[in-house]
């Protein structure tokens, strides 16, 4: 008999990397029924023998989806009626308590650490940048305890979950292996004298000053691929004259995302100091890695770890465009040098940060939970 499983999503999208690409896909080849209840109104499907069912239109704004759209995703997780439901979102939260009434299994997967993350939000005003925060830790210690297991992306929002519900586990968000191998097999002297910066585009996350960079690299392009968050952050860059040196792609899919990757010669992740990046560990910066390219990174202490730990790339002051200029110039200068760091992370990521060693984690937990 195969347990079925059902995950739940309001905001990410269904082929959302970590929830689908990874999760899912990967409890379906273990044999478990998977389904995924998404809110995008783009039908129902299956896809990688993981049976997607769709709740209706995307929501128009934030309150539309924490109501009508929990609602309607609630209705369809009881419909399904799975051993176990694995939520992806805070607004889903309710959804857990009430499907613990119901007798079932449930686990919260924390991607972010969001009384964190609430400190940063641009559109929250300073009052309830302040007080937010604390309500939802509150909320947090309250309900967490009602559920089966909790999920953290990382190892610093485990240990805070550890403290509400001891069966807390760490999943990392690391990057499938081979799956942009193409992008590492590209040899070193083709590679253009290119860097890239992939994934969502915002203030908080460097793009100013990752721009502002190529006024010192002259002869550097950036590759960006990914869709600007903040319309007035997107309409400012494009003024300025080093616009000129940047290669706009918009959203790409993977395997566009691979060719980009294959012909960069560094991947940056500059994000600014707030309290939720610090502890953060970005998709991108691993798959820069998995992708044999030095990476270019915020100097946080634990992004530090991985950069230096491996020699792998360059930390540096994100808010300093002048020290982005200078780490991209010392690694399109210095070839040989930025060749081997490329290869020590693509080896770091074999043999540590890659899915097939986090789903292990995945298939152990539902494993005690049925």
């Amino acid at each position: 008999m195969k347990y079925k499983v059902t995950h739940l999503t309001s905001a990410h999208p269904r082929y959302d990397i970590r929830i689908f690409l990874k999760m899912c896909s990967s409890l379906a080849k273990e044999n478990y029924l998977v389904n995924l209840v998404v809110a995008d109104g783009e039908g129902d499907e299956v896809c990688s023998e993981v049976n997607i069912f769709d709740t209706g239109v995307k929501a128009k704004g934030r309150i539309e989806r924490m109501t009508k759209t929990v609602n309607r995703v609630y209705e369809k997780a009881k419909e399904l009626d799975s051993d176990i439901y694995h939520l992806h979102d805070p607004e889903l939260i309710p959804i857990g308590v009430r499907l613990k009434k119901l007798g079932k299994v449930v686990i919260f997967d924390a991607h972010e650490d969001l009384p964190k993350q609430l400190k940063s939000k641009p559109y929250l005003n300073v009052f309830f940048r302040k007080t937010l925060p604390v309500v939802f830790s509150l909320y947090e210690q309250f309900v967490f305890r009602k559920f089966d297991a909790l999920i953290g992306a990382t190892s610093s929002i485990t240990n805070k979950l550890k403290k509400i519900n001891s069966n807390s586990f760490t999943v990392n968000n690391y990057p499938i292996l081979g799956e942009l191998s193409s992008a590492s097999s590209t040899t070193w002297d083709v590679r253009a004298n290119e860097v890239c910066y992939l994934g969502g585009i915002a203030e908080i996350r460097g793009i100013k000053q990752v721009i502002a960079s190529l006024a010192e690299t002259p002869n550097i392009k950036l590759n960006l691929a990914g869709r600007f968050s903040e319309k007035h952050v997107e309409e400012e860059v494009k003024s300025w004259e080093v616009w000129n040196q940047v290669n706009e792609l918009g959203f790409i899919n993977r395997e566009e995302a691979a060719k980009v990757l294959g012909r960069s010669k560094a991947g940056v992740v500059t994000f600014h100091d707030y309290p939720n990046h610090i502890d953060a560990q970005p998709n991108k910066m691993f798959e820069y890695m998995s992708a044999g390219l030095p990476i270019i990174t915020s100097n946080f202490p634990m992004w530090k770890d991985v950069v230096e730990g491996n020699n792998c790339g360059i930390c540096v002051d994100p808010m300093d465009s002048h020290a982005i200029a200078e780490a991209v110039n010392y690694i399109i200068n210095n070839p040989k040098e930025a060749e081997l760091m490329g290869s020590n992370a693509l080896a770091a990521i074999k043999h540590k940060y890659n899915w097939s060693v986090e789903e292990q984690t995945l298939f152990k937990l539902y494993k005690e939970l049925l």
